[in-house]
């Protein structure tokens, strides 16, 4: 349970959310008392990459990004897992540095508010800061090149307080092929990564499958000896085609390891209008540069004029209700919860959940659709913190002399 301090500061801070933009909270009582009560943890926000680019004191209320303290305490969001995040293009050219810069962001976060954040190194940290009114700045590493082939590297990392490695990102890299990339470099995990994989089982780092190849995802189930997460993943059902999502297959086996789909908000991953407009605008700009010749004043007038009558298809708070509840129809109720990737899709998010402050929207939404007070709790924290956990029991044993 929260103090009471801290829900009566929630409830300030809803209030003065609410003013601002009411049209963004829809959530009744019941939804807001859950969500200040409950813990929730969200496994991927980019506020370490937001800050690197564009600084600002996100312990306090901020006028850019989708996260600050402020209102991350008026939607109840207590553990959010920053991502350390390492662009494609640092592999074999300072990754480890980089990763090492953003998490010194967030310790000096700590630093700037002892009385509002701390760095969990374990799940029970989850529920000391939680009696102590503190949000848990969690880390994720998203991109293992930090790693560099060295498993000192990985223990580092672990001991600086990073609890998951998302395997690879946009690009194969030493350890995976990328669900992006056509190369293919491996046909799945490296042998590196493999062995990495059982590195990260022996000391307690949980691995993330979000990002990597379908083949690499097989291939990280064959070795795993611990359930496995998607940090930050849709249902591939909704948009057929994109590997960045995992198919029915994939889930099944997922909740066959016993993991955790992290269901990620962005509209591209929502929906299939949202997932092909990039695709669509470059297609008509195409056609409007060979009619008219590239550059010409026509062109670029008739460009302006196609972007207005085609504007971004948002995704709604529905759509990812439709995602959570095919993954809870297809495999149950314990191996879904929240990635919702803020401050890294950029303004893609759905109606409905722009931000931090709304994730009471969210459970609004999950208790008009009938699910219980139990089930919305699993899906908040209790299946993400079961994941944990054995990973971190596994890891004791593993360690064991």
């Amino acid at each position: 349970m929260k103090t009471a301090l801290t829900l009566a500061l929630a409830s300030a801070l809803t209030l003065s959310s609410l003013a601002v933009q009411s049209t963004e909270i829809v959530a009744g009582e019941r939804a807001m008392r859950i969500a200040q009560e409950s813990m929730i943890i969200d496994t991927h926000i980019d506020v370490p990459w937001r800050l690197i680019n564009d600084w600002e004191d996100v312990s306090k209320a901020t006028e850019r990004g989708d996260f600050d303290y402020e209102r991350a305490v008026a939607g109840g969001l207590n553990v959010p897992f920053m991502a350390i995040y390492i662009p494609s293009s640092y592999e074999d050219n300072g990754a480890y540095t980089l990763a090492n810069h953003l998490i010194d962001y967030m310790e000096a976060l700590v630093y700037r508010a002892p009385d509002k954040f701390a760095i969990p190194h374990s799940v029970d940290d989850l529920f000391t800061h939680q009696e102590q009114g503190l949000m848990s700045l969690a880390m994720g590493m998203e991109n293992g090149a930090p790693i560099e082939g060295d498993f000192a590297k990985l223990q580092h990392f672990y001991d600086r307080g990073v609890r998951y490695v998302t395997l690879a990102h946009s690009e194969d890299n030493h350890i995976s092929d990328s669900s992006y990339d056509i190369r293919q470099t491996w046909g799945g995990l490296s042998p590196f990564g493999v062995e990495l994989v059982r590195e990260m089982n022996r000391i307690g780092m949980m691995v993330d499958v979000s990002h990597i190849s379908d083949k690499a995802f097989y291939n990280v189930l064959e070795v795993t000896q611990v359930p496995v997460i998607a940090t930050h993943s849709s249902a591939r059902r909704f948009t057929p085609g994109w590997q960045r999502n995992m198919n029915d297959d994939m889930i099944k086996a997922l909740a066959e390891n016993g993991g955790v789909i992290q269901v990620t908000f962005g509209s591209t991953f929502v929906t299939p209008m949202a997932n092909q407009h990039r695709a669509r605008i470059q297609r008509l700009t195409r056609e409007i540069n060979e009619r008219l010749g590239e550059g010409t004043p026509e062109a670029e007038a008739a460009i302006a004029t196609m972007r207005e009558e085609n504007p971004y298809p948002f995704a709604t708070k529905a759509d990812v209700l439709d995602h959570i509840d095919h993954i809870v129809n297809l495999v149950g109720i314990d191996h879904v919860g929240i990635g919702s990737d803020y401050d890294g899709v950029g303004d893609t998010l759905p109606v409905g959940l722009k931000d931090v402050r709304t994730f009471p929207n969210l459970i609004q939404g999950l208790l008009d659709r009938g699910y219980s007070e139990t089930d919305i709790n699993k899906i908040l924290h209790g299946n993400t913190l079961r994941v944990w956990r054995i990973a971190e029991e596994f890891a004791a044993q593993a360690q064991q002399p």
